[in-house]
């Protein structure tokens, strides 16, 4: 497994950099540390290009470091360019299996300036993104997996089911049934028909019901204590899975990129990513390599 650890000198960063050096990761994975400078605005000033340069290879130092005192071996790497149009380029080119970066949601401007990186890297990566928020404790995790049975979910689950997680780990899936997709994906919709609705709610149940036993017998099969599957009716996923997360106090949320409505990767895909900018703990979008 490699995995791309994206840093610069913000607390945020600093928050990522802790949660891989705490957790447990697959033998013989590997970490290359990652910090991108763009220099755009200041080529005619060699001694600012010189300090953003600087802070960057102290940012990357000092997580080489902090991995290293928890055991995990690295490597490094200060690029220049545009971070969001690098950070996704150089997962590509590295064949990255996760790249892994903070949530930058200190204040607004941050948010908007900063943020804007995570979102073009959990858009457009070839691989899987792990946005990671503070959570109290390095030990055991809540980690709640959102499936429908879709391929995308599978790879979701499975890729849970890979890793090795800190002892007592609880791992919860859930599937939220969205009720107004269930009516739109039929030929013709039935126009309020209270038995065809029923039936549809009926079909839409038994897919989430297949899609969490899928999920528990997977995490079983791996020696993963599951905790109990959640099949919940809404017509909004995404805020569902806020929902559940937060009452819950789940560490992790994972989820695949897209889910069944996969058609539209621009629709589809926004549940993930509002679940990503949304939760207020770690969110990791799953996605299998081709």
């Amino acid at each position: 497994m490699k995995i791309l650890l994206g840093v610069d000198s913000t607390a945020a960063s600093q928050v990522a950099v802790t949660e891989v050096a705490a957790r447990p990761w697959p033998q013989g994975a590997s970490v290359e540390v990652v910090s991108v400078v763009d220099l755009a605005h200041t080529m005619n000033a060699p001694e600012l290009n010189g300090a953003l340069m600087g802070s960057a290879d102290q940012a990357i130092r000092s997580a080489a470091q902090l991995l290293q005192s928890s055991g995990i071996e690295s490597t490094s790497v200060v690029l220049t360019g545009d971070p969001k149009d690098v950070m996704v380029d150089y997962s590509g080119q590295t064949g990255a299996d996760l790249v892994v970066v903070g949530s930058h949601e200190a204040s607004a401007v941050v948010r908007f300036l900063l943020g804007s990186v995570a979102r073009a890297v959990v858009r457009f990566a070839p691989c899987s993104v792990e946005i990671v928020r503070s959570r109290s404790g390095a030990g055991a995790m809540k980690v709640l997996l959102a499936t429908d049975g879709s391929q995308c979910s599978e790879a979701a689950v499975r890729s849970v089911a890979s890793r090795p997680w800190p002892a007592g780990t609880e791992i919860r899936a859930i599937s939220v049934v969205e009720l107004s997709a269930a009516w739109f994906r039929t030929p013709y919709p039935p126009y309020f028909d209270p038995k065809a609705m029923e039936e549809l709610r009926g079909e839409a149940m038994k897919r989430a019901q297949d899609a969490v036993a899928a999920a528990e017998q997977i995490l079983a099969d791996a020696g993963l204590p599951e905790s109990g599957t959640v099949v919940i009716p809404s017509a909004s996923p995404q805020e569902m899975i806020l929902n559940q997360a937060a009452e819950w106090g789940a560490d992790l949320i994972a989820l695949g990129s897209h889910g069944r409505r996969g058609a539209s990767r621009f629709l589809l895909g926004s549940v993930s990513e509002q679940v990503a900018f949304h939760a207020t703990c770690s969110v990791e979008i799953v996605r299998a390599r081709k």
